[in-house]
C-alpha cells in the first residue's frame, strides 16, 4: 500500500524576512502550518553575528520536533552557512559535499549538496541543494549531481526526491538536464506556480523532482501574509505517495 507523506522545499534567506527581522521561530511557524514530514531548507545561518549567533537549523528542528542534518557550504566570520534536511522519520547521512565552482574565482559563494536516506516505511533517498548564480557554474554543479556518486548511483532502486533552489528557470539547460531523469512535481499536477520573490513571484526557482515510482498527489505554493513576509522565497509543498 503506498504511503502518503508531505514534503517541502524552502529557501529561508537566513530566516530574515522582508521586514528585516531574522526569526527562525517565524520560519518554523510557516513550516508547521503545512505539517511536512520532510523539509529541505536552503540558506541557513549557524553562529553568525548577522543573525544573532543562532543555530537556525537546530532552532527550527527543535520547534518542529524533527530530526535534522545541516551541511555548511561555507564559513563566514566564525560561523557557518548552508542547507539542511529535516525529517519526522529516522534518517542517516549518505554524503554532503561542496559543489564545483568556476576556476580561479575565489570570490564566488561556495555551494553544496546534502544526501540523506530516510526510513519512511521503506527507504527514501532525499537530496537537497542550492545552485550558484552564474550559468556556467550551475551547469558544472548540475553535471556533478547527475554524475557518479550522486544521482547516477541510485542505490537499490530506492525512490528519490530531489529538492532545491536551482537559481534556474524551466527553460534553462539546468532544468532540462534534471528533467531527463526526474519528474518535476509541479508539472505533474497542473499549472506550475512561481516562488520568487515572495512579495510578487515572477520566477520559478525552487523545485521538487521525483523518480517515476513516486506518485505526486498535490503541489502547493502557499501565498499568505506569513509566507510573503518570512523569507524572500515562497515555500513549495507537495503531497506524494511512496511505493
Amino acid at each position: 500500500m503506498p504511503k502518503n507523506i508531505t514534503v517541502m522545499t524552502y529557501n529561508v534567506h537566513s530566516c530574515r524576512g522582508r521586514d528585516g527581522k531574522a526569526s527562525p521561530e517565524r520560519i518554523a511557524e510557516v513550516i508547521a502550518s503545512h505539517s511536512p514530514d520532510i523539509a529541505a531548507l536552503q540558506e541557513l545561518d549557524a553562529g553568525l553575528l548577522r543573525t544573532g549567533l543562532a543555530d537556525q537549523a537546530e532552532i527550527i528542528a527543535g520547534q518542529l520536533d524533527m530530526r535534522c542534518h545541516f551541511h555548511p557550504c561555507l564559513k563566514i566570520e566564525e560561523g557557518l552557512y548552508g542547507n539542511a534536511v529535516l525529517s519526522r522519520y529516522p534518517m542517516r547521512l549518505v554524503k554532503a559535499e561542496e559543489l564545483p565552482t568556476l576556476p580561479g574565482r575565489s570570490d564566488i559563494e561556495r555551494r553544496g549538496a546534502l544526501w540523506v536516506e530516510i526510513e519512511a516505511g521503506s527507504k527514501l533517498q532525499v537530496l537537497n541543494t542550492h545552485l550558484g548564480l552564474r550559468r556556467k557554474e550551475r551547469i558544472a554543479q548540475t553535471d556533478k549531481l547527475l554524475g557518479p556518486g550522486w544521482l547516477k548511483d541510485r542505490p537499490d532502486d530506492s525512490p528519490i526526491i530531489f529538492f532545491g533552489d536551482l537559481n534556474a528557470v524551466p527553460l534553462s539547460v539546468v532544468y532540462r538536464r534534471f528533467g531527463r531523469c526526474l519528474l518535476d512535481a509541479q508539472k505533474i499536477t497542473g499549472r506550475p506556480r512561481k516562488t520568487w520573490p515572495s512579495s510578487f513571484p515572477v520566477l520559478r526557482l525552487d523545485y521538487i523532482f521525483v523518480t517515476p515510482d513516486i506518485l505526486v498527489r498535490r503541489v502547493e505554493v502557499p501565498r499568505t501574509s506569513e509566507t510573503r513576509m518570512a523569507s524572500d522565497h515562497l515555500p513549495l509543498v507537495a503531497e506524494v505517495a511512496l511505493p
